[in-house]
């Protein structure tokens, strides 16, 4: 059997043009003599739909676009196509029947002969983190077997298989029966999981694990394709692959490639493994690579051309510009430079080696004259209401509040998206401006840690001309400085935080892994108080955050969707 796994990138809504790209990778594969062609979970709507399933007539009009869709894929192969469905309640329906008081499901529709001939609803639906399926889905109750070559093919999707092992919340699922079980009584030749995970840093060679493992325990040919593209704040590495019986790989794409796979699969299967050369990765270069498709594709899917940003000559504007280049084209980049009394000669020769090495379109704004502007506006106010002259953090905001508002104005008139360039470790603890450098419509590097922001630095400067630079884009002074937000003489980052790699090992621990105050000081050996007031200024600062443009996620609890804290909150994490 000829099998080809198509991890296409869909846009949430689109039913038409989804249907489009489907249609044309199943002709596609089938001229590669394809027997049956996987895509992903719910790519006929794209992933997630969030409340579009509420809207009166989507579920329904997804799946007559279903029906219309198993009419023009190719007649003689087997597709699979990831779609919401209203199941009839009469058992005996055929599988493409609706009964539109049904509440949704999260199903996988298999066309053949021009018509849906099974359907399998997901049966375990995560609802944690990003994942709201309890939300809006009803969980499916059957098994899905069919033949295709005189194999026995079974369905799973995603946290089917996944179980929330990959997320590091195993249990999750305890008291419910285990999909596979059921699968593994049916007597399967094949185990087909299409999903839609999204990409988590580290995430995965744990999926890749769960996939070997189960291969071999259910002793099934396991063939799995993820959904390409980014969606909002949320990104997917489109990774396709197979698994033999023994659990070894015997096919599999680069991750975020969006490559498909297309494979013969012999009878009984063979153990010895294709190249897959390009499915290992290095963490950085995979952070990379989707950080890059973040940008580029909610660009592209919101009608973005042009991106602006400000350049401080700091690493993390210099990290997200580069990054915008990578995804835009540096020509597409209006790059803004706005100097005020305190910024530094290197800071501002830095920002513009920065913008010529990404080839950038640069302007400069100095805001001194509108700084004195508004000191002499407020100063008479401050007077009035007694308030302490000396110069301090409203005085340094107003800095960022002027860069702000220039940014808006920028953005405003040439259509071009803004970015913010604040980091998570920073974002944590407030170490940012409402307003000011938090203005903007796509944070690009929300979810990476300071730390983080250096070691990418670091290696994209060591693979430029790989990456498509033509020398190190990022100057070694933004690297090797001190960091510093330049809004008073001689500051530094560290005048008011701990080292960056101190406070990353706090965040890292309380924001992605929940850990307690106490665990984390027992765990790292760190002051006890130093990392209680560490978690309150975490805690404190959740306004901001929820005032904080669409972040790219990439680590397992971003700031966002998958975080909701109150912020009005008097439980003491830090006790």
């Amino acid at each position: 059997m000829q099998v080809a796994l198509v991890p296409i990138n869909s846009i949430v809504g689109d039913l038409t043009g989804n249907a489009a790209l489907i249609d044309q990778a199943a002709h596609d594969a089938f001229a590669q003599r394809a027997d049956l062609i996987v895509l992903p979970e719910l790519c006929l709507c794209g992933y997630p739909p969030r409340d579009l399933l509420e809207q009166e007539g989507f579920v329904e009009r997804a799946c007559d676009t279903a029906r219309d869709l198993a009419k023009r894929v190719p007649k003689k192969a087997t597709v699979i196509v990831g779609c919401p469905w209203r199941p009839s309640s009469d058992d005996d329906a055929a599988p493409d029947a609706i009964d539109s008081r049904a509440r949704a499901t999260n199903s996988a529709v298999v066309m053949r002969d021009g018509r849906i001939i099974a359907r399998y609803d997901k049966r375990l639906l995560p609802n944690y983190d990003v994942f709201d399926e309890v939300r809006h889905f009803a969980a499916g109750q059957a098994t899905c077997v069919f033949e295709v070559a005189g194999q026995r093919v079974g369905l799973a999707i995603c946290e089917d298989i996944w179980r929330a092992e990959d997320a590091k919340r195993a249990g999750r699922y305890a008291r419910m029966r285990d999909p596979l079980a059921d699968l593994a009584a049916k007597k399967i030749d094949l185990l087909v999981v299409p999903s839609a995970s999204p990409f988590v840093i580290n995430k995965g060679a744990a999926q890749e694990a769960i996939l070997a493992r189960i291969a071999h325990e259910r002793k099934v040919t396991l063939l799995s394709v993820n959904q390409f593209g980014a969606n909002d704040d949320l990104i997917f590495n489109g990774a396709a692959s197979i698994h033999a019986p023994s659990g070894q790989v015997v096919a599999a794409n680069a991750p975020f490639s969006g490559e498909p796979v297309v494979a013969q699969l012999d009878a009984p299967p063979s153990d010895a493994p294709v190249d897959a050369s390009g499915a290992d990765v290095d963490q950085m270069e995979l952070l990379w690579r989707a950080l890059v498709l973040g940008v580029r594709d909610y660009c592209r899917k919101s009608g973005f051309k042009q991106v602006t940003l400000g350049l401080s000559g700091g690493i993390d504007s210099a990290l997200t510009a580069v990054i915008a280049a990578a995804a835009m084209g540096g020509t597409n980049i209006i790059g803004v430079l706005m100097p005020s009394r305190f910024s530094s000669t290197g800071s501002i020769e830095d920002a513009e080696a920065l913008g010529h090495a990404i080839g950038a379109r640069l302007i400069t704004i100095p805001i001194e004259e509108a700084h004195r502007a508004l000191e002499q506006t407020l100063g008479p106010a401050f007077d009035d209401l007694e308030l302490p002259p000396e110069h301090g953090v409203t005085e340094e905001n107003v800095q960022s509040r002027i860069r702000g508002t220039i940014m808006m104005g920028v953005s405003n008139k040439s259509g071009a998206l803004l970015l913010t360039t604040g980091n998570k470790s920073e974002l944590a603890v407030g170490y940012s401006t409402l307003y000011g450098d938090m203005n903007g419509g796509l944070a690009v590097i929300a979810d990476v840690l300071k730390t983080e922001v250096y070691a990418l630095a670091r290696f994209i400067n060591n693979h430029h001309a790989r990456l498509g630079f033509a020398t190190p884009p990022i100057p070694e002074p933004s690297i090797t400085k001190a960091p510093s937000a330049e809004l008073r003489p001689n500051q530094t980052d560290q005048d008011t935080l701990p080292p960056y790699d101190t406070l990353d090992t706090v965040v890292e621990r309380y924001v992605d892994a929940r850990e307690s105050v106490a665990h984390i000081a027992l765990e790292t050996s760190l002051d006890v108080d130093f990392v209680r007031d560490i978690v309150r200024r975490i805690d404190r600062n959740e306004y901001k955050r929820f005032q904080l443009a669409v972040g790219l996620k990439v680590r397992p609890s971003a700031f966002g969707r998958g975080r909701r804290r109150a912020i009005v909150e008097h439980y003491d994490h830090a006790r």
